[in-house]
């Protein structure tokens, strides 16, 4: 397995150990993130039972996303065939393009993988990247929503606002 693969995962797990235990929190996050979103962008859009249906979505979306970076499941994510078709399939169904955060970390990945690393280093290099990078693919939501906010789009922001939030309050 070629390093930067290990250290990919190592970064995926790390993601998953830090916002695992944060699912009470992120509600709360999300629940305060979706109202300030509405009352910004969507005041007379939504009403008690829609915004509920939201949040009730972003909470959904937290967990398909921690589930993407649970170590139990993460083979998947590496089995080449899997992932370049996989990759495909996201890059067309998803109203956000991140090929370009995907090369930058894998860029990142590559420059701070290390032959013969300890285990205590490649958790410290994926401690590192995530300070650098992020959570993938939360800058590529984050920004296409900026550039052209919709409705639709919000639960996908909500997510990735809140778990950048996570992971810079834990870094």
């Amino acid at each position: 397995m070629k390093l930067s693969t290990v250290l990919l995962n190592a970064y995926y797990e790390a993601l998953y150990d830090r916002l695992h235990p944060l699912k009470e929190q992120a509600v709360e996050r999300m629940d305060r993130l979706l109202s300030a979103e509405i009352d910004k962008r969507y005041p007379r859009m939504l009403n008690e039972d829609g915004y509920a249906a939201y949040l009730e979505a972003c909470a959904a979306f937290w967990d398909e996303r921690l589930e993407t970076y649970n170590p139990t499941g993460i083979q998947y994510l590496f089995d080449t065939v899997r992932s370049a078709i996989s990759y495909e399939l996201e890059t067309q169904l998803s109203w956000y393009d991140s090929r370009r955060e995907l090369d930058a970390l894998m860029a990142l990945v590559c420059l701070k993988a290390e032959p013969d690393m300890t285990a205590e280093q490649m958790s410290r290099r994926a401690d590192e990247i995530i300070r650098l990078a992020g959570a993938f693919p939360d800058q590529s939501i984050i920004q296409t929503y900026l550039e052209k906010p919709d409705l639709e789009k919000v639960p996908d922001y909500i997510v990735a606002t809140a778990i950048e939030e996570s992971i810079r309050q834990k870094t």
